[in-house]
């Protein structure tokens, strides 16, 4: 089975040479056609290749006749917002928590939500087919920068918390030089709370770089040793979080998921008394979930996956382990600054530490998680080895386990995913299903 060039959050790869300024004018042509608009809004983050391959797309959207409107640096989420608002497609430079060599070009339809598989598709049919001559004249897509955007997501994010403020409460921010940099700060000082902002000085090259939601660390250190009540690390273009609390202990999207589950049932707004997760969540999750009368929606990998599954059944909290945290009826997608302001205002709320509110909540079930480096991890489909031995470990876990194996969506890898009684038993099972692929696929070698 061949890849498509999509994955699970758009097209991905290694600027200039794998996504290339070709590629992304294609892609331009493509998208217009599959989805005409009179205007698309276009941003990016902060990596070096971002104003290359914005510039290509969107000399593709305008060469058929598309005007293009440029929001600048803006968070991936601040796109979708406007795209809602304006009821227009939009586009985003960027490939998230990926090192700055990688790019990307993620999709949003005119209500602010990512393209459905079938849309990817038509635009990917549509690639073979972009040449020709196009409008001329007066029906030449123009190029035009509205730097109103920003502000808008800014009071959209400032509005967040309706009415109430986070005075008194310390927070660091980590914003992966990214494109929370210029816009996470300042809104967590517009209400009230004593900000430090860490990797928020973007050169085009440190995005995630020993930084951000993939390496919070450093995040970790500054918490304790300046005594803050809080930390937030973003990834790259801010549409996932993952924090620690005031000993440096990490909260990622299982525990912050868990906490805004509990926190809307108190209060009668988790709507149908149900929370959507993925494959990959921690088993302790849905255990923690069962124990408090709280009902598990399981989707594949992907906040798009959970998005349409929020609307298919009209509920309201969704998420994944990585951070990404789909709040419904405040957001078209994942959204890491909203996600950290609800979490500070829970904070400020309940009078206590995160470091208490998560004390005991999720009780997790040991899971290793590997990435096995290969050329074409969508191999993996017809790799029969593999899978007899997935089901050999399945046979053995019994239901005190789990074994998910997947072909990344972002990355050229297959990931394995074990969970079992104890940690040592995760090991040598993600061991042996790491060794089977290898033997399946000719994969390189396994990596953190």
């Amino acid at each position: 089975m061949a890849q498509s060039r999509f994955g699970t959050d758009g097209v991905r790869g290694l600027a200039n040479t794998e996504l290339t300024a070709e590629l992304a004018l294609g892609l331009g042509r493509a998208a217009a056609r599959v989805l005409p608009a009179p205007a698309y809004l276009i941003g990016r983050d902060t990596r070096r290749s971002g104003p290359l391959l914005q510039a290509a797309f969107s000399a593709g959207l305008a060469a058929e006749g598309v005007d293009v409107v440029d929001l600048g640096v803006l968070p991936t989420p601040g796109v979708a917002y406007c795209a809602q608002v304006r009821g227009l497609p939009a586009a985003v430079v960027s490939a998230s928590h990926n090192p700055f060599e990688d790019n990307g070009i993620k999709l949003f339809g005119s209500g602010g939500t990512k393209l459905t598989e079938a849309a990817e598709a038509a635009v990917e049919g549509a690639l073979a087919d972009v040449g020709g001559p196009g409008p001329t004249g007066a029906g030449v897509g123009l190029l035009t920068t509205d730097p109103t955007g920003a502000s808008d997501y800014v009071a959209h994010l400032a509005g967040a918390l309706t009415g109430r403020r986070l005075d008194g409460l310390s927070v660091v921010l980590d914003c992966a030089n990214g494109a929370a940099s210029a816009v996470a700060p300042g809104v967590f000082e517009a209400l009230g709370a004593d900000v430090t902002a860490t990797a928020s000085a973007p050169d085009g090259t440190n995005i995630n770089d020993h930084c951000g939601s993939t390496d919070p660390s450093a995040l970790a250190d500054v918490v304790v040793s300046s005594g803050a009540d809080l930390g937030i690390a973003f990834d790259g273009d801010a549409d996932r979080m993952v924090a620690v609390d005031h000993t440096g202990a990490l909260a990622d999207g299982d525990t912050l998921l868990a906490l805004f589950a509990v926190d809307l049932v108190e209060r009668g707004e988790l709507t149908g008394g149900t929370v959507v997760v993925t494959v990959m969540t921690n088993l302790g999750f849905r255990l923690a979930m069962t124990a408090r009368g709280i009902a598990v929606r399981e989707t594949p990998v992907g906040d798009r996956h959970v998005l349409a599954a929020l609307e298919a059944e009209g509920l309201a909290l969704g998420g994944e382990q990585s951070g990404h945290i789909v709040f419904r009826h405040r957001a078209t997608t994942g959204d890491g600054i909203l996600t950290g302001l609800i979490l500070a205002d829970l904070v400020a709320r309940s009078g206590r530490p995160l470091a208490d509110l998560s004390a005991g909540l999720v009780e997790r079930v040991p899971q290793v998680l590997v990435n096995v480096a290969v050329d074409d991890p969508w191999r993996l489909e017809e790799a029969e080895g593999a899978w007899e031995a997935v089901a050999e470990a399945e046979r053995a876990l019994g239901d005190r386990g789990r074994v998910v194996l997947r072909p990344s969506g972002t990355e050229p890898v297959v990931r394995v995913m074990v969970e079992a009684v104890t940690a040592q038993l995760a090991q040598t099972t993600a061991e042996q299903l790491c060794a089977a692929v290898i033997d399946a696929l000719g994969a390189v070698k396994p990596t953190g």
